[in-house]
């Protein structure tokens, strides 16, 4: 999968201030998550039902 041509998504909730915050695009039947201070570095590409569910947990 090539996560480079997902449309990347921030927070809204996050700030203009460039803190830690991560950006997710969905690619295919994956999430793909990013460090948005790297936008060049690795990627961790998660099956959208784990994400859900590990969301859902943490709550």
């Amino acid at each position: 999968m090539d996560s480079r041509r997902g449309v990347w998504r921030k927070s809204s909730h996050s700030g203009s201030n460039g803190g830690d915050c991560v950006e997710l695009a969905y690619v295919r039947d994956a999430v793909a998550v990013r460090d948005s201070k790297d936008p060049g570095g690795p990627v961790l590409l998660v099956r959208r039902a784990v994400l859900r569910e590990a969301l859902r947990n943490a709550r």
